[in-house]
């Protein structure tokens, strides 16, 4: 595979009263060609000084960023026609209509006005097209938004929290379009906090914490690295459970923990062995289940914090280009 992006030992230091904060710190990132790449970290973890900062917003202290293969910032406006970006709350006129908005912005980058209609349609908002932006959702705005970055049809498009004020059904028609621009050759780093959506959509990941890169690499193998050895057993009702574990931690279970009705027991490689062990005592098993590991309790570990799915900050959002594909967007 191709690197279209690539960044290595990026640093930004700010200066305050308080001394130096080290933003970056020697932080890495390579995104392959035709990828959905999910960017993961908590707030404050770099992640969009990372991304203003490989789009020329805020110059670097040190390291090296590459964009489809040419050096940035140095040459950034010979690639700049083929990036799309959502980064942070870029702002739109509320007394203009989406069809108005795109309307200028494809004047300004030298866009064919029939792509406005088409990336419109995309995202299910032609029937909205000459309503005030004004009147418009958190959810429709965030769609304009990507409408915008949408326009130039982008090699490589960039978006931060693009389901920010989509329900359910946008979320999941948002999945497809990602899905259908990866697969029309386009690639996709997708900053977001709903891990379980990043786990769905994505081909590889990148978490950041304390502006330093804690994991990488495609989503199977950066489970796969934190694997878990926990199973959940349950008994038949009546049975006496903090006497179960007992049990278990007699017979050389690592660690046994009563959570409720059922007990939890890690470090056990064949779980077949819990039920040798409890029909030994007469105690039978109702449920014997492995505990599987997803992105978000790996997210957890890695970076100490909570994810905040559910935190959507307001995002009236614009955009810089585009990208050719299928898809529709929910209500």
């Amino acid at each position: 595979m191709t690197a279209v992006l690539e960044i290595a030992g990026l640093q930004k230091t700010y200066r305050s009263r308080k001394g130096i904060r080290r933003a970056l710190d020697g932080f890495d990132m390579v995104v392959e060609a035709g990828q959905v790449h999910g960017f993961l970290g908590p707030n404050g973890s770099g992640k969009t000084t990372t991304l203003r900062t490989l789009l020329g917003l805020i110059k670097p202290n040190g390291g090296r960023m590459a964009v489809l293969g040419r050096a940035v910032p140095e040459h950034l406006p010979e690639v700049a026609g083929l990036v799309g970006a959502i980064v942070e709350s870029p702002q739109f006129f509320g007394n203009f209509t989406a069809k108005d908005t795109l309307s200028l912005l494809a004047d300004a980058g030298g866009v064919d006005q029939r792509r406005v209609y088409a990336v419109l349609e995309l995202v299910g908002l032609r029937d909205r097209a000459t309503d005030r932006v004004k009147t418009y959702s958190l959810g429709m705005k965030q769609r304009l938004a990507v409408a915008s970055a949408l326009l130039k049809e982008p090699m490589l498009l960039i978006l931060d929290e693009p389901a920010n004020g989509l329900d359910p059904g946008g979320i999941r028609e948002m999945r497809t379009l990602m899905r259908n621009l990866s697969e029309s050759g386009m690639t996709v780093v997708l900053s977001s906090h709903i891990l379980g959506e990043v786990q769905l959509i994505c081909d590889s990941v990148t978490i950041i914490a304390a502006g330093r890169r804690v994991a990488a690499g495609s989503v199977a193998d950066v489970l796969a690295q934190h694997r878990s050895t926990s199973t959940r057993v349950r008994v038949e009702p009546g049975i006496d459970l903090p006497a179960v574990a007992e049990v278990l931690r007699a017979a050389g279970a690592p660690q046994v923990t009563l959570e409720g009705d059922h007990l939890i027991v890690a470090g056990v490689d064949r779980p077949a062995w819990i039920t040798w062990v409890l029909s030994q005592r007469e105690v039978w098993v109702s449920e014997l289940s492995p505990i599987t590991v997803d992105l978000e309790s790996v997210f957890l570990e890695l970076t100490g914090t909570a994810p905040v799915d559910g935190e959507h900050r307001q995002v009236d959002q614009t955009a810089l280009a585009t990208a050719p594909g299928r898809g529709g967007w929910g209500q």
